[in-house]
């Protein structure tokens, strides 16, 4: 598994999975992601975005519309994708990273941290509001100092073996599906034969 940036041929896939996961695609630019992949099936297994707002103040950075695909959830592919994005705004020079989210455990674990919506500057409060309206109703505000990032080890192990998990297939969809009894059904072309 690695975690690489995003090229254009992934546009497409990327749309797809952020409207299938109902995530944040305002202002999407397919060059703002990072995309896990594994090497061994060249499969995409995640992806996640920098955002960056520009400021009176200065540019703001913020990690938004990260996503896992369901078979590679629990395998440390998210935790990837946060680092890459958090080393990436650090060496373009900024020095706080924030994100807006309802899913404020997850980042925690991270060294992120919750922060009152008084302390985020006013493009990121503007935009949390808009995401609670149209969005994520839950979301939070939270921040880390780019050095400060901690990967948990057990996530950093879990990344080095993921593998893509088995989805459970569909059954076959018979007469019965359809609310048609196959004992008594009779077909277009039954000859009666």
């Amino acid at each position: 598994m690695y975690v690489r940036d995003a090229k254009n041929r992934d546009e497409v896939w990327l749309l797809d999975h952020i409207e299938e996961m109902g995530l944040d695609e305002t202002a999407f630019r397919s060059r703002d992601y990072v995309i896990a992949m594994d090497e061994e099936a060249g499969e995409r297994a995640g992806f996640g975005r920098i955002r960056v707002h520009k400021a009176d103040a200065g540019d703001v950075c913020e990690l938004t519309s990260i996503g896992v695909l369901p078979e590679w959830r629990g395998q440390g592919v998210g935790a990837h994708v946060v680092e890459r994005l958090v080393t990436t705004a650090r060496d373009d020079g900024f020095d706080v990273v924030y994100s807006l989210t309802s899913n404020d455990e997850y980042l925690s674990q991270f060294g992120f941290e919750r922060i009152d919506t008084d302390d985020l500057p006013g493009v990121l409060d503007r935009r949390l509001t808009e995401k609670r309206e149209n969005l994520d109703p839950e979301a939070v505000a939270m921040r880390i100092d780019a050095d400060d990032f901690e990967m948990p080890g057990h996530l950093r192990d879990a990344f080095k073996g993921a593998r893509a998990t088995e989805e459970d297939e569909e059954p076959e969809e018979g007469p019965e599906d359809f609310g048609i009894d196959p004992d008594e059904a009779t077909y277009k072309y039954d000859t009666g034969r």
